[in-house]
Formats: C-alpha cells, structure tokens, sequence
C-alpha cells in the first residue's frame, strides 16, 4: 500500500536527520505485552474459497524489547523512533486449554513525540505516537498494518545525561475485516469481526543523552 511503502521511506531517513542535530538520546528498553485482542477467523481455501468452520484465536501475552532513537526539544519533550518487538503466539482458544496455530512476531515502528511535566528530578510525562505494525506468523504471509499508540509513564534524571523510565503504553493497530489475514499458498485465516486490535505494553528502560 502507498500509505505504508511512503512511511517506511519516511522511517529510514528519520535517523539520520535526527543525528543531524544536538542533544539526541538512545533509549533501550525491555517489559511485557498484555492483549492482543481476541478474532473469530476461519480456514479458508485459496484455490476453493471453502471455510473450514470457525474459532476464536487471540495473540498470547509474553515479553518484549526495543529501542528509541531521538531528539530533546525545548518544550520540554522530546521526539523519537521506536522499534519494539514481541516473540509470541498466535492460539485458538480449546475447551480446556489453548491449541498453538503458529508462533508470531509482532514489530511496532513508530514515530512519537513526548511532552514532560518537570518535578526535579521526577518527570513525569505522556506521549504519542503512530506508525505501523508488522506480524510474522511462522508459515504464514507477513501483514502490515497502521497503528497509533499513546501511554504515559515518569523518569528520573540520575544524571543530566542518563535517566530511568518506566511508562505504560497502548496501541490501536487498524486491521480491515473485508481482507484475509495469514496466507500461505493454499489457504488463509480470514478475520470476519473486528477492525481494530489493541495491545497494552508495561516498559522499564534506560535513556542516555548525547
């Protein structure tokens, strides 16, 4: 899609434009995904378009990591690449317990932005963001969809260069229920009921300034 091919365009050159410019910061950090919503889908056929019944399947709560890449701005915020990434699993939900469909990746890439309220040392802030997310299921074709975020968390400067955060941050990824979701070549997991899948992250991270 256009949409998407223009943003990661956009997203490549970000770094170096940031890196162009003083007072950057990189910002590693590590916390667990919670959600991943819960869609009735169905097997379907590619060669046929015949359905093999459906079920319900969720992504499965796990950890993650990733890294932010910014600038420090004068407001005092600051604004920021963010890659995270979740190794999980994508399961059907069985009558006693869940029966694995595949394992799944799922990346957020994001550009945001992060406004902070100063109390010495203690900043607390809220942010946003918007960008994409891509799911790699194993044996199953790759999808990328748009997605916004939006969370709120605090900081502490231990130095005027190095501080810890911990946030808490919500993302909306937009899936359209008219396409196939999953292929491979002989069939699909086709989503029928819902059009937007949400995520929570809980983070703990260390920023470094420059």
């Amino acid at each position: 899609m256009k949409y998407i091919h223009n943003g990661l365009l956009f997203v490549t050159l970000l770094p170096v434009a940031l890196f162009a410019q003083a007072d950057v910061f990189i910002a590693p950090f590590g916390g667990y995904s919670l959600g991943g919503g819960q869609f009735d889908v169905s097997q379907i056929k590619v060669d046929t378009a015949q359905t093999n019944g459906n079920e319900s399947v969720k992504i499965e709560e796990s950890s993650h990591y990733g890294l932010m890449l910014g600038v420090n701005t004068n407001d005092p915020g600051n604004i920021y690449l963010l890659y995270s990434r979740q190794a999980s699993e994508l399961k059907s939900n069985g009558m006693f317990t869940p029966n694995l469909l595949t394992s799944l990746d799922v990346d957020y890439i994001h550009l945001g932005g992060t406004l902070y309220f100063p109390q010495g040392d203690m900043l607390p802030y809220v942010t946003a963001s918007a960008g994409i997310t891509r799911m790699q299921p194993d044996g199953w074709s790759n999808e990328t969809r748009f997605s916004m975020g939006i969370g709120g968390g605090i900081e502490y400067k231990v130095t005027s260069n190095v501080g810890l955060f911990a946030d808490v941050r919500g993302y909306a990824t937009f899936i359209n229920s008219d396409n196939t979701l999953f292929c491979d070549e002989n069939e699909c997991l086709w989503h029928i009921t819902s059009d937007v899948m949400w995520q929570a992250q809980a983070n703990l991270g260390l920023k470094m300034s420059f």
